[in-house]
């Protein structure tokens, strides 16, 4: 879904021009390809992957210097309180950025969440139609989950702490919802998730993402050996569900092994635990996920908060039995791609890894019916589905 909006209206000739805050393929960033890849550290090589492939450049007005400083206030950040600060600053500095440019000629905008409230009041005094992209649930909602999670596990995660911002984030994201004629969300989850802090669910159209069918083929896997094997695509830590993936396999032991794969961000004794029941692979490059897939028997997300998330799309395309949660905004159909479980649920997770460990014939039917379910989610089909909405 890399720059998948702006590509998409581009070629609908629906795109003026495309607003970011740094991309590589523009101003002072280019100049970094000269460095050899093997000397680029790590935020190099993630700003040089920052390529708007299928945009024209001319099309593409990029405030590098806005980026960079959003990613050093990033780093820099120790708090909860720090980050949301650099968020708002950020978005506010953004929006700035972009009407001192002009919307004209464009007769409509579309913006993602947090990063779009002056350019949306704007809009509007001008006659433009509106539309902001909800990419996850509001933020009042994760702030209330990752707090309950951080009473139920302490010590994994650095303590939240009193974020004196939070109320100024959530306020422009209901200020954001009320300036939208349309509002986009990748899952009913999400929706559901505006609706209960204070947004209209009538301006609320969910639509799924999709992804790129030939980068995702159908993975062969024909191993008679025991145990099954999970795999957990994502970042590590509280909002992913890790410490449910961590109870799965400890009372799962001799019967499948887990594996997850991403950057770890849990605290040093939370990650020993789980390095003691779990193979943590730890962040890898897009070109490698593939071999992970292949390596799985069954895919297992128990997010408590997503928007819908991607990683599920891509395992379903490779033919794996998904087990997730209604808080990971997936397109699993329960019973029929895999399960859905609700969140927290560790009893539930291991039942069904059980029934899939024991039933290869099941797991075989549900990886021919996840490929199915992914092709009815491809870039072409997201095309249409967005297309629908924003021409209606």
């Amino acid at each position: 879904m890399h720059y998948a909006v702006p590509r998409l209206l581009y070629q609908a000739k629906l795109l003026e021009y495309f607003y970011t805050d740094i991309c590589a393929t523009k101003g002072w960033p280019r100049l970094l390809h000269a460095i050899p890849s093997p000397l680029q550290p790590a935020g190099v090589k993630r700003l040089l992957g920052r390529v708007p492939t299928g945009i024209p450049r001319e099309r593409i007005i990029a405030f590098n210097h806005l980026g960079w400083t959003y990613a050093q206030k990033l780093r820099q950040a120790r708090t909860t309180d720090e980050t949301t600060a650099a968020f708002l600053w950020s978005g506010k500095a953004f929006c700035q950025l972009v009407l001192q440019h002009g919307l004209k000629p464009a007769t409509g905008i579309y913006t993602f969440n947090s990063a779009g409230l002056e350019i949306l009041q704007a809009a509007r005094y001008q006659g433009m139609d509106t539309v902001m992209e909800q990419t996850i649930a509001p933020r009042a909602l994760e702030q209330e989950l990752l707090l309950e999670e951080q009473e139920n596990f302490p010590g994994w995660e650095t303590p939240l702490g009193k974020d004196t911002h939070l109320e100024e984030y959530t306020l422009r994201e209901q200020k954001e919802w009320e300036q939208a004629d349309t509002i986009i969300c990748g899952s009913e989850f999400v929706r559901q998730g505006i609706i209960a802090c204070g947004g209209s669910g009538d301006r609320c159209k969910v639509i799924p993402y999709g992804i790129d069918m030939l980068s995702f083929p159908k993975l062969k896997r024909h191993r008679q050996t025991e145990p099954l094997r999970v795999l957990t695509v994502g970042s590590v830590g509280l909002r992913k569900g890790s410490p449910y993936v961590l109870k799965a396999a400890q009372k799962l032991r001799g019967k499948a092994v887990f594996r997850m794969v991403g950057p770890i961000g849990v605290q040093t004794e939370a990650q020993s635990l789980l390095s003691k029941n779990v193979e943590l692979i730890g962040p890898i490059p897009r070109s490698e996920i593939l071999a992970q897939y292949a390596w799985a028997d069954i895919f297992l997300l128990p997010s408590l908060c997503e928007g819908s998330a991607t990683v599920i799309y891509e395992a379903l395309a490779t033919g794996l039995p998904v087990i997730c949660t209604p808080n990971a905004g997936s397109v699993v159909r329960d019973g029929y791609e895999g399960f859905i479980v609700s969140i927290r649920d560790v009893e539930a997770i291991v039942d069904k890894v059980e029934l899939l460990a024991s039933n290869p014939e099941l797991r075989a039917e549900m990886s021919d019916l996840a490929i199915q379910r992914a092709k009815e989610f491809t870039l072409e089909s997201y095309h249409r589905r967005l297309m629908n909405v924003l021409v209606s």
